[in-house]
């Protein structure tokens, strides 16, 4: 594995190049008054973070109103390095290379697959393999690689995965065997969560709700996962709906996502159309035709899940709720629905909207991990990614 501790900064660089990151056309004297620091402070700071690479010189400002020397302009840069993400699902495994800044270099997606250990080895080979032969040139190269899987995690560590039998696979392990980079394990709502408040979300407070096989939320806070004392916060997934009801893998009965997982809206519509299999772009052919059957499932998930989100804004009070479900990407009538239910006290001043980034959300989740670890810095915010090519996939 590669050591970056010689790059651990002062907490006065990471301020500054946190300034940097998170605003646009700062120049030294404006870092001094954002953050008190004295002018030869200031320069001393961006001077090391120019040296590191971390920080560029764009450009000519506009002098004050005083007149005076025009000030030069800073930027983060973001092709000093490299970051890789992997999010492992049910039935699917996503990775995605980018620079720094969000900018992609290259998405692999194997969908559908058959996940066990073999598998995972086989495929994280083929990952690794594909993207060492894509790196380009960068100062630092790949600074880490984040791995998301569909259940809670805490220290680093899988606590369970409900919906696979993926517990035991030593995710991280196989990766630091077939690479020489640091290695991140993390819930994929938790990752979603931080893809969309660094990318899509001008707010402190955002939940990122994803719902795939189950039901996850990523808590973001100022920055920061909530991820409670034992790894649990956002297991929306596993608040129950209904009393002695479908027994749910995680040892309760009636557990939301028994209800309103996606997973779940296709298999009772396939049952119903006896079909072999569903999607959410076969649901939505249903839905728009205006098929009963179609209109009767798609309207319980909204009336189960917004129970759920009903219990969660109570909970937590944000300012931003987004969805990631490809059953509300494809059927996106379902979230004003959602909305209409939606309409007390708690939920009225609380934006619900479904994600920007889509699929890749998580992948770009693990890239602010990534850059938390390698810049120790946790209130991240980058406007400047193509937000329409990202959630291209």
């Amino acid at each position: 594995m590669q050591d970056l501790n010689y790059m651990r900064r002062t907490p006065n660089e990471s301020l500054c190049l946190e300034y940097i990151m998170n605003n646009q056309n700062l120049s030294r004297a404006d870092l001094s008054a954002l953050t008190g620091l004295t002018k030869a402070t200031i320069s001393v700071i961006v001077k090391k973070l120019i040296e590191d690479h971390l920080v560029i010189e764009t450009g000519i400002g506009e002098s004050s109103n005083v007149g005076g020397r025009k000030p030069i302009i800073l930027q983060y840069n973001g092709k000093a390095g490299l970051s890789i993400s992997i999010d492992v699902g049910y039935n699917y495994v996503n990775a995605l290379l980018t620079y720094l800044d969000g900018e992609e270099v290259q998405f692999i997606q194997k969908k559908p697959i058959t996940l066990n250990e073999a598998t995972i080895k086989k495929y994280f080979s083929e990952i690794f393999s594909t993207f060492q032969q894509a790196l380009p040139k960068t100062n630092y190269g790949v600074i880490g690689v984040v791995i998301a899987v569909h259940g809670p995690v805490y220290d680093g560590e899988i606590i369970f995965t409900p919906h696979y039998d993926l517990d035991q696979i030593p995710f991280r392990k196989i990766a630091e065997e077939l690479s020489n980079y640091p290695v991140y394990l993390e819930n994929e709502a938790n990752l979603s969560a931080l893809g969309e408040y660094m990318y899509t979300a001008d707010s402190s407070s955002l939940i990122s709700i994803n719902m795939h096989s189950g039901i996850g939320a990523g808590i973001v806070q100022d920055g920061v996962l909530q991820v409670g004392s034992h790894g649990f916060a956002g297991e929306i997934g596993h608040q129950i709906v209904v009393i002695n009801g479908e027994k749910c893998r995680c040892g309760n009965h009636g557990c939301l996502e028994m209800y309103a997982a996606n997973k779940v809206c296709f298999e009772k519509f396939a049952k119903i159309k006896s079909m072999d299999y569903v999607n959410a772009i076969i649901l939505r052919e249903y839905y728009q035709n205006n098929d009963a059957d179609a209109l009767a499932v798609t309207q319980e998930n909204v009336n189960y899940l917004s129970v759920g989100i009903n219990n969660i804004i109570a909970h937590y009070d944000p300012e931003i709720i987004v969805l990631n479900s490809s059953l509300y990407r494809e059927i996106p009538e379902m979230i004003q629905q959602l909305k209409t239910i939606l309409q007390n006290r708690f939920s009225n001043k609380v934006s619900v909207r479904n994600s920007l980034l889509n699929e890749k959300a998580t992948l770009l989740g693990g890239l602010v991990l990534n850059l938390q670890h390698f810049l120790d810095i946790k209130q991240l915010k980058l406007p400047q990614l193509d937000i329409k090519k990202a959630s291209t996939t």
